[in-house]
């Protein structure tokens, strides 16, 4: 597995590339855009060329790069207005990592709304979910980024925390080749998928690849979890330092199925960085010599 670290755009998106180098991230991940607010504004031309140039000065050590969008966008909305500013932002974001000549865009899958005028069940969410997929994969015909569904805690009302969600979404998508999955360690955990024993781990990747397929998973999420398996709460933790624990993350390293994968790690950081440093040498040391 290609291990790094979600990296800061401060100071200039191509700036992320040299700070994973300097951290030693085989891949990274990066917010091309505003993922706190709807709107953000188009990218100059000076700032697509200086990525890119990174990009390529990198190349043969940091690879792939992820994308991870808003917070705020949610495909299952009932709400006509937030439909379209989710719809909107997923286009501007896609074009914006197309122009990035990033790989991957990393999305939660969505969230069922609480509406006092209408009920939703999980299937019409996600069918829901699969069509705007359909129109965006549409709207930018002309990109190969392949959207990545995150698996999450299924915290509230959120989707994503079982395998069957997803095929439910990609046997509704007419584009395959532009769709996959980034498993979460955290919060397929917390979602009740203990991988903490290997008969366990095997188990589940066969769940997985019966129900979804190992086809389509491209990157991973390696988080520790301060909560219990099947607690259903999203939290991130150092590694070695939770419920997941050290041991387990051995499994995914070392596993020959995703050895040009990206793993990256989403723990909680200061700015100078320690926690990243010291979380990616666990990570590491975990590595078979």
């Amino acid at each position: 597995m290609r291990i790094g670290a979600h990296m800061s755009v401060s100071g200039g998106k191509h700036l992320a590339f040299e700070s994973g180098k300097e951290l030693g991230c085989e891949a990274i991940q990066v917010f091309v855009r505003n993922v706190r607010g709807w709107t953000s504004g188009s990218l100059k031309e000076e700032e697509i060329q200086h990525f890119i140039e990174k990009k390529e000065e990198f190349k043969d050590d940091i690879w792939p790069v992820i994308s991870h969008n808003s917070y705020l966008v949610n495909l299952a909305s009932l709400d006509k207005e937030k439909l379209e500013k989710s719809y909107n932002a997923m286009v501007d974001e896609l074009t914006k990592v197309d122009q990035l000549s990033i790989e991957y865009d990393n999305i939660h899958p969505g969230v069922i709304p609480i509406s006092d005028k209408k009920e939703i069940t999980k299937i019409e969410a996600l069918t829901q979910i699969a069509a705007q997929l359909n129109k965006l994969m549409e709207a930018t015909g002309s990109s190969n980024v392949i959207i990545l569904l995150e698996t999450t805690a299924g915290q509230g009302k959120g989707l994503g925390n079982k395998f069957h969600h997803f095929k439910t979404i990609l046997d509704k998508i007419q584009t395959k080749k532009r769709i996959g999955i980034c498993f979460d360690t955290a919060h397929s955990f917390a979602a009740g998928y203990d991988f903490t024993v290997k008969k366990r781990y095997e188990e589940m990747w066969n769940e997985f690849d019966d129900i979804i397929g190992l086809k389509y998973l491209f990157a991973f999420h390696l988080n520790d979890t301060d909560k219990e398996c099947g607690s259903r709460v999203d939290r991130h933790i150092h590694i070695g330092q939770g419920k997941i624990g050290k041991e387990p993350f051995r499994f995914f390293i070392n596993d020959e199925r995703f050895k040009d994968m990206p793993g990256i790690l989403e723990t909680p950081k200061g700015k100078d960085m320690k926690e990243d440093v010291m979380n990616l040498k666990i990570l590491k040391s975990l590595r078979k010599n």
